[in-house]
C-alpha cells in the first residue's frame, strides 16, 4: 500500500488531471479497456486500478465514477479468467 501512495505522490497535478480527463472521455467499455491497455503498457506509475484508487482516496473523482471504471476493469478480468 505504501508503494502505491509513493507512486501517486510522484505524479504531477497535470498528469493527475490528464488521466482523469482521458478516463472521463471514455464512454464505452471498449474505450475504457483500450485506455487501460495503453496506460499499463505506456505509463510507468503503476497499473491503472492503483491510480484510480489514488484518485478516489484523494477525492479527485467521485465514488460513482470510480465504481464505473472499477466495474469495467473487474468484469473484463473475470471474463478473461472464465475463458481460461
Amino acid at each position: 500500500m505504501t508503494l502505491v501512495q509513493n507512486q501517486a505522490a510522484s505524479m504531477s497535478k497535470d498528469t493527475h488531471d490528464a488521466i482523469v480527463d482521458q478516463l472521463r472521455a471514455c464512454h464505452t467499455t471498449d474505450e475504457i479497456l483500450e485506455f487501460e491497455k495503453w496506460f499499463n503498457n505506456t505509463v510507468n506509475i503503476g497499473p491503472l486500478y492503483s491510480v484510480i484508487c489514488d484518485l478516489l482516496r484523494n477525492r479527485s473523482i467521485s465514488r460513482v465514477t470510480a465504481s464505473k471504471w472499477f466495474e469495467t476493469l473487474l468484469r473484463n478480468r473475470d471474463e478473461k479468467i472464465n475463458n481460461l
